[in-house]
């Protein structure tokens, strides 16, 4: 679906909603729409799952302290609610997990529990976990890491990178980078993928655009889930919140507003690869995931459109109805479905097993 017809199909959901409760829309000279009062039901379109399961996340996530509460307790919140869907992931997708210190950085070693697969032997993917670039370290990763371990039989590494706000841009960036240099001492490029969610994914691209300027070559695929190559804008920023019962904010949340980008340039490339077309045409295929209830939905979207146009093989899916990173809750069909592509993606784009030299 483009931005266009999202949007019109947003207008039309708002109006009619509108006109429903018996409230006065309409659009003002700015292009700015006001509906004072609507109800939108919940996606006809989604998994019977996924409908019983929103409120129930709705009431969890409002239990999270605000993005300025002390750090070690958002950092506590969000590890007790990873720590469970990370157990509920290897009940479900066995696996097995070590800690290691690669580069100077920390990682999680993810291998699945029936071993990696003879395709898989000389590949890797390297996750980057999401968390507003302030938590998701540990068991966050492993929530992104499990799964795509498990049904693809490949390891997967997910490192704990440096994140505000004890640290700043771009830490995280220089982290992956480490990683990246040390696994191509044994991996060719192609062999090697990246993806992240939410931050993991915008840092996704921005570890990209940073081997691109150092003159690296690019891994052979990566995805941006939740999270792409723009700030987070555009019509979702406003209509993500409202579909998710959070009402309309005044303004949404762009990256320098975290932490960690504190004092850049909004328009630095190395933090938004996607305002410099020259460096997205170096890009490898790239998988962009999120949701229609996603408050970066259009960021996502933005950025697939932004990849085509430099000639990038961007591979765009959206799920109706599903909100910011729902394949973090593995029991969904909709979780089941988004595994089942970031694998055959990365199974597809990875450079296959080189030919045994024989005597």
């Amino acid at each position: 679906m483009n931005v266009r017809a999202l949007g019109l199909v947003v207008l039309a959901c708002l109006f009619a909603a509108s006109a429903r409760a018996g409230d006065k829309a309409g659009v003002r000279p700015d292009g700015a729409v006001t509906a004072p009062s609507v109800t939108i039901p919940y996606s006809r379109f989604a998994s019977p799952q996924a409908r019983a399961f929103f409120p129930k996340m709705l009431a969890a996530g409002a239990q999270a302290p605000p993005l300025g509460a002390p750090i070690e307790q958002s950092r506590r919140f969000y590890d007790r609610l990873n720590s469970d869907r990370a157990a509920r992931m290897r009940k479900l997708y066995p696996v097995t997990v070590r800690h290691e210190t690669i580069a100077g950085v920390g990682a999680d070693v993810v291998t699945p529990a029936q071993g990696v697969s003879a395709a898989n032997r000389h590949r890797v993917l390297i996750n980057l976990h999401g968390g507003a670039f302030l938590w998701g370290a540990g068991s966050g990763g492993l929530v992104e890491a499990i799964p795509i371990a498990s049904l693809g039989r490949i390891q997967v590494i997910t490192l704990d990178y440096r994140q505000g706000p004890e640290h700043r841009f771009p830490a995280a960036s220089e982290d992956v980078e480490a990683i990246y240099r040390k696994l191509l001492e044994t991996h060719r490029p192609g062999e090697i993928g990246i993806y992240g969610c939410s931050a993991g994914g915008i840092l996704t691209g921005e570890a990209v655009a940073r081997f691109i300027a150092d003159k690296l070559p690019v891994p052979g695929a990566i995805g941006t889930f939740c999270g792409s190559l723009v700030t987070i804008a555009g019509d979702s920023a406003y209509v993500g919140p409202l579909l998710n019962g959070q009402g309309v904010p005044q303004e949404p949340l762009d990256l320098v507003q975290l932490p960690y980008f504190h004092g850049v340039d909004a328009n630095d490339p190395m933090v938004q690869p996607g305002l410099s077309p020259g460096l997205l045409k170096h890009f490898p295929p790239t998988l962009l995931i999120t949701g229609t209830r996603d408050m970066a939905l259009s960021s996502v979207v933005h950025s697939q459109a932004l990849l085509s146009q430099a000639g990038v093989e961007a591979e765009l899916h959206v799920w109706e109805g599903m909100w910011h990173s729902f394949f973090s809750d593995p029991e969904l069909p909709e979780s089941r479905q988004a595994y089942r592509t970031i694998v055959a993606f990365f199974e597809r784009h990875l450079a296959p097993p080189q030919e045994e030299a024989h005597p």
